[in-house]
Formats: C-alpha cells, structure tokens, sequence
C-alpha cells in the first residue's frame, strides 16, 4: 500500500480543503452513527432530567400546561388541530420512525442483518428481550392484580432506547469494543422493528377505507417515483406528507407512514461509480484548459471566474452525479439523523417525562409490572437465548466481548425510555399512563444502574486479555 506522503502535493492540498469530519461520516456510518447516539444520549439524559424538576416544581402547572398548548394547519375548510403533546407524538416522531425505516434498512442491505450468520446473535437477542420482558409483565400482572384494561402494557418493556444505551457506554470511553455496541445497535434495530408491528397491529381500532386507500396511492406513487427516477426531494416530501394525513385519518397510527417510507427509500446510488469518474475526469480537464488559457491576473483570489457555459453545465453536472453517486437512504440517513437525535428526541422526552412523582404509585401494579419487565426481563432474555444461541452454535460472540461484558450490554438493554414511554401512551388508558411512565423509570434506572455496574467490573478483565493479544 501506498504512503499517503508520497502523493503529489497537489492532491493532499486538494484533500485538506475538504472537511475531514464530513468525509470520515460516510467513510465510516457506523462509527459516525455510534458518535451521534453517544451524544443525543447525554442530551435525553439532561432534558429528561429537566422534565423530572419542572414537573415536580413550584411550575410544574405552567410546564405540563405547554404541552397542552393548541396547534393549527388549515386549507380552506380543513384544519387539522392538535396540542403540542400530539404534534411531538404523531408528527414530529413520523421523522424518528422514518429514520428507524431507514437504519432498519440500511442493516438488511449492508449492516450486521445483511448476513444470516452475522444477523443471527441480534436478531436471537432482539427475540429475547422482546418475548421475556412480556411475559415477566404478564406474570407479575396475576401476582400484583393489573386492571384488564391495563394489560395490554405488556408492550411497554418490549422496547430499548438506543441512543441512552450508547450514551452510558460513551462514559466508558474506547475500552468499551466496538463490537458491543455494533450489536446493540442491531439489537435496538430489531427491537424497533417490533415496535412498529405491535403499534400496527394493536394500537389500530377503527379504520377508514378512505384514509387507507389514499395511503396507498400515496405509497405506490412513491414506489412509482422512485422506479422511474424522480430524485427532486420536495416532490416526495409533498406525497409523503399527503401519505402520512392518510394514515392518521385511517385510524392506523401515522408513525407507521415514516417506517414504511423509510423502507421504501433507495438503498443504491444513481449514478455509478465509472459514471462519476468519468464526469469528473472531464471537469477536471475543462477546468485545467480554462486555466492554461485564461489570464493569469483573472484567477487571482477574491475575484469572479468567467466561466463559460459549458463550463456552468458541467459544474452542474459534476454536482448531479456527485450527488447522486451516492444512495439516498445513506444521504437522508446523514441529513436527517441530527434533526432526530437533537431536536425532535430531547422534544419527545421533555414533553413525555416530566412526570409528576407520586411515590405511592410506585408500588402499583402497573408500575411494577413495567419496572421487573425491564430491568429483569430484558437482561434474562438477551442473555438466556444469546447464550442458548452461542451454545448450540446457531451464534457467536463479537471480538472482544466475554460473557460478563455481555451481561452488562443486556442489562443496558432494559433502559426502554423513550420506545417505552411511546408505547406505554398508546397501550395504557388515560388514567394509567402516569404509573407507566413511573414504571418505566423506575426499571431504566435501575437497569443504568446495572449495567454500568457490570461493565465496569468486566471491562478490565476485557483490557487485559485484549493487551495480551499485543506485540
């Protein structure tokens, strides 16, 4: 291999004029997406703080009351009005949910789901710790007497929250194995998978033909667009947007809109790579021409290039194609994935978390079905099957990771926060959203806790074996 300094000077001058940041996020999407969690993760962590203190200080009326705030959009006769709350929870979490379409994708195409021996361990985990954190909340249910209208909580525990889970691995620095979190991520992936299955399955009661079949026009335009090779953006904004009305006029929750369309979204570039090569070469060429031919007091710094036409046509083009050389699911993932992990995440825990505590309820049924569902059930169905999995040789674990470091990643894995609080206010009455949002605190602290605990105590264990791998 080549040494970079014996390149020609030129071309590392070329280099150093690009960002290097933006240039190792697509190099490297995983190791950038890993960075992005790791960060939105501390972030939740301190708006969920907040919510907790405003909730239950002196301003906790006024705090609560801004959620409840009306919000409007109308054409003509039609308005569709909602509070703030429901503009977070239906709309703004449409873009999280298309994300997740996009990331559940892109693992399928390229990622650790892509290949069936490498998938195996996620997915098998995924299983667990959806399937025992259910079961545990059904269990404790007979033993604490849950309200039968309250039983369809046993959603709740289901979920994995991501970006906390990368977040507290951060505080451990590059001791923690890539390999770790790489799974983990997959895990959650699946998890959110789940998640969209019980929220359509479950979650719908009445449907409207109409609002269906208009969702369905909308999806098959999509899917038409993108066949033919529609690449303007706000085209698709404007269908999907028409989609999303649809599925929130049909009964179906409209969340399910962002994860289908994310689906949906192209997982190859356009242009190929000889094509870009090609229009490059030929800029490239134009541009040295230009440049042998043109007034030398003309090319000084500060003044405007008299650029032909033909010239401006192939900029143009040369922008096309670098553009288009890469997949749109990758760009989307890359412009979006900010918004999602600063902006409409640490909205959604504002607006969900701040919860009154009341440390009576602590102890009612729902609270601590929810509670022994994350924090017990997820780290014994992650670990049981992945175990089972391992044994019997259907699996195996990543570089670096031993059974003690894994227990802890399973116990992290019960931090449920913002899936659960999502999904408890869709499963559980009015009157006992406030003791699920309690459990599900009550079980992502005490899994934090754990699994730090754990991992800390398996990290140098991990260090020193990894050390004596060294020369």
């Amino acid at each position: 291999m080549a040494n970079p300094g014996d390149r020609p000077a030129s071309d590392q001058a070329a280099d150093r004029l690009l960002p290097v940041s933006q240039i190792a996020g697509w190099l490297s999407p995983v190791r950038r997406f890993l960075k992005l969690q790791a960060t939105s993760g501390l972030l939740l962590v301190a708006a969920t703080a907040f919510a907790l203190i405003a909730a239950n200080s002196p301003w906790s009326e006024q705090f609560l009351h801004i959620w409840e705030t009306s919000c409007f959009i109308g054409f003509g006769d039609y308005v569709l009005k909602k509070d703030f709350l429901h503009v977070i929870n239906d709309g703004l979490m449409t873009i999280f949910f298309f994300v997740v379409g996009l990331e559940i994708k892109r693992e399928i195409v390229s990622g650790e789901l892509s290949d069936l021996r490498k998938a195996a361990l996620p997915i098998i985990a995924a299983l667990g710790g959806m399937i025992v954190p259910a079961l545990v909340f059904l269990g404790a249910s007979q033993v604490f007497r849950v309200p039968p209208e309250a039983m369809k909580g046993w959603t709740i525990p289901m979920a994995t929250d991501i970006a906390f889970v990368v977040g507290l691995l951060s505080l451990f620095g590059n001791r923690v194995p890539i390999g770790l979190k790489i799974l983990l991520l997959s895990l959650a992936i699946v998890d959110d998978l789940g998640a969209v299955i019980l929220i359509a399955v479950l979650f719908t009661e009445k449907l409207a033909l109409v609002g269906l079949m208009v969702a369905a026009v909308g999806i098959t335009l999509t899917f038409l667009m993108n066949r033919v090779g529609v690449r303007n953006v706000w085209l698709y904004v404007v269908v999907g947007g028409v989609t999303w009305l649809a599925v929130l006029k049909s009964g179906v929750h409209p969340t399910i809109a962002g994860v289908i369309l994310g689906l949906m979204t192209p997982s190859k570039a356009w242009v190929p790579y000889d094509t870009l090569t090609a229009v490059l070469k030929r800029l490239t060429d134009e541009l040295k021409k230009f440049q042998s031919d043109s007034d030398q007091e003309s090319l000084k710094p500060g003044k405007p290039i008299p650029l032909h036409k033909t010239m401006h046509d192939d900029l143009a083009e040369a922008e096309f194609a670098t553009r288009e050389s890469i997949a749109p699911l990758y760009r989307l993932e890359h412009a979006l994935h900010p918004w999602v992990a600063f902006l409409i995440m640490p909205l959604f825990a504002l607006a969900n978390a701040g919860v009154p505590l009341d440390f009576s309820k602590a102890f009612e049924p729902v609270s601590l079905c929810v509670a022994l569902g994350l924090a017990i059930g997820k780290p014994v169905g992650i670990f049981g099957l992945s175990f089972l999995a391992v044994l019997i040789g259907l699996a195996r674990l990543p570089d670096g990771v031993n059974w003690k470091l894994y227990l802890g990643g399973a116990c992290l894995a019960g931090i449920g926060f913002t899936m659960s609080l999502f999904l408890g206010a869709l499963a559980l009455p009015e009157s006992f959203i406030a003791a699920g949002k309690l459990g599900t605190l009550m079980g992502s602290t005490l899994s934090a806790i754990l699994g730090i605990v754990l991992i800390s105590k398996a990290l140098p264990a991990v260090s020193e074996s990894s050390d004596e791998g060294k020369v």
